[in-house]
């Protein structure tokens, strides 16, 4: 079946489009990059000395969506991941958490002193989470990423990380992901039980209605949809909004169900929860 071209198809600059909320000056800027074409970001790793936990983690998502989002744009996005004097077991255990996550690896790594030249010039973006202060960074935008904590031992107590295992059955990963992008960056977020099943059954849910939308013809993604979409991307990475306009959307008789995994699969281009997985393999 041949499919028709989304809103996701546009090739488009980033200039005057993305408005991230700047830490430094408790106001949206425009994201301008310095090198037309190319966005740069530094995203500001796990303190000297520190364990590498749950927030650390939800820093490199919040910029794992920025550069999605970027990439939707036709922006290439170079990314440093620049921290100093984690072990290799902790870095190895960072890579390993980030990848389950969906998380795309940085384009390098670097001591937080090289970073600007290992981006070729100063950083359009800053992420962080608490590892640097709003004067740490003299040029560009910092996103400043909420705390984040994991309470998801069966005594209710706290984890460094996000356990692989889920009662006595394997957790998908994106559940954490999902679970984590519900909130909006800049406020806390806690993962406990109740809140990574909720993403469970969300994830399985959405999976098998892709699966069977696929089985319909296609149609183009509403145009109010599109735009409420966009906005929501481009306004300060607002991943919650996205994916109320999908929990709205499944139920909606109004749209057929061809426009509904048009939809679904171009927000999963920025929310990367492998929400196509399950297609030719849904029996009817």
């Amino acid at each position: 079946m041949t499919r028709q071209r989304g809103v996701g198809d546009r090739r488009a600059s980033l200039d005057d489009v993305l408005r991230l909320l700047d830490a430094r000056l408790g106001s949206p800027v425009e994201v301008k990059p310095a090198r037309p074409g190319l966005l740069r970001v530094c995203i500001h790793g796990p303190r000297a000395g520190a364990e590498p936990d749950v927030a650390d983690l939800r820093v490199l998502l919040v910029a794992d969506v920025l550069t999605r989002i970027a990439e939707l744009h036709g922006l290439q996005a170079l990314t440093v991941l620049a921290m100093a004097g984690l072990s290799s077991g902790q870095s190895a255990t960072l890579d390993r958490d980030a990848s389950a996550l969906g998380i795309h690896p940085s384009s390098v790594r670097s001591t937080p002193e090289g970073a600007e030249l290992a981006l070729g010039g100063p950083a359009d973006v800053h992420v962080a989470g608490g590892t640097i202060g709003p004067g740490g960074c003299r040029d560009g935008v910092l996103i400043d990423v909420g705390p984040a904590t994991a309470r998801t031992g069966t005594d209710g107590r706290a984890e460094p990380t996000a356990p692989r295992v889920y009662g006595e059955q394997e957790r998908d990963p994106l559940a954490v992901r999902l679970a984590l992008m519900r909130s909006p960056y800049r406020q806390p977020a806690e993962l406990d039980l109740t809140a990574l099943a909720t993403a469970m059954d969300t994830l399985s849910d959405w999976r098998y209605r892709v699966a069977k939308w696929a089985e319909s013809p296609s149609r183009p993604i509403p145009a109010d949809l599109a735009a409420t979409l966009s906005t929501a991307f481009e306004h300060d990475l607002d991943t919650a909004s996205a994916l109320a306009v999908l929990h709205n959307l499944e139920a909606e008789e109004n749209v057929p169900p061809g426009a509904k995994f048009e939809t679904f699969v171009y927000v999963d281009r920025v929310l990367a929860l492998d929400l196509a997985r399950e297609i030719g393999r849904v029996r009817s």
